[in-house]
Order: structure tokens, then C-alpha cells, then sequence
């Protein structure tokens, strides 16, 4: 049976998004394939997404940010946006697959001590681990 394929929206694909490709893949990777994108793709993967997933025992390391120019002409069933509405602007979907709006603090926008950076991205990586995985699981 094929996978089921979900896109994450971001703006910089560089830690929200990511951190969201990881779990999937990691956590439901036998039903669902997951694939991240940005509109402004930062042009790498945030150190501290890396790191604490790496707590997970997931490596994303390899990931790399994506435009979602990638994506147009695929076949998505689900599209996932993941930005803050408050904070930035969220990506317009054109292309085909379910559009759900799921948001999620941008943990890269916290300043102050690396321990509250990295306790940011640690929440913002439980967050999604629950709301996304939880979400896809219902629609199976």
C-alpha cells in the first residue's frame, strides 16, 4: 500500500517545518511520507532543530531547506501550514491535497541564554510532535 504524502509549510523551512518532516518520517513513516517546504527557504536547517531532535534519536541533519517551488506539481494529500498567523505571514498552498493550518511558535524568533533557545525548540518539537502526528492519525 502507498504512503500517504504530507507537505509542511513554512516561511524559512529552517526548524518548524524540518523538525515536523522528521517526526512523521520517524514516527509514521510506514503510512505517511513526509516532505517540507518553505516560500523564503533560509538556505539551511536551524543548529538547534538538529540538536534537539537529535534527543529524539532522529537525525535531520541531512534535510535540507527547501523552496516549495519543489512541490507544485505534486501530488500532496495533506498540506500542512505550521507559522505563527500573529508573527508572519504563512505560505498559500496552489497545488493539490487538503490545506490544514496547524500553528506553532517560530522557536528561532526566542532570544536569551542557549539553554532557553534550545527549551524553545524542545517545546516547539513536543508541540508539533503532538498536534501533527495526532492530526494525521485521525485522518487514517
Amino acid at each position: 500500500m502507498a504512503r500517504k504524502q504530507v507537505l509542511i509549510l513554512c516561511t524559512g523551512n529552517s526548524a518548524r517545518s524540518q523538525m515536523a518532516e522528521g517526526l512523521v518520517n520517524r514516527f509514521l513513516g510506514d503510512r505517511w511520507q513526509a516532505h517540507s517546504a518553505g516560500t523564503r527557504p533560509a538556505g539551511y536547517v536551524h543548529p538547534l532543530a538538529i540538536e534537539v531532535m537529535r534527543e529524539l534519536g532522529i537525525d535531520i541533519s541531512a534535510q535540507r531547506s527547501k523552496s516549495v517551488d519543489e512541490f507544485r506539481d505534486a501530488p500532496m494529500d495533506v498540506v500542512i501550514t505550521v507559522c505563527d498567523n500573529a508573527a508572519e505571514d504563512c505560505p498559500l498552498w496552489l497545488g493539490k491535497g487538503r490545506v490544514v493550518h496547524i500553528p506553532f511558535a517560530d522557536p528561532a524568533a526566542v532570544t536569551g541564554a542557549p539553554e532557553e533557545r534550545r527549551e524553545a525548540f524542545r517545546a516547539v518539537r513536543d508541540a508539533i510532535r503532538g498536534r501533527i502526528l495526532e492530526y494525521l492519525e485521525a485522518l487514517e
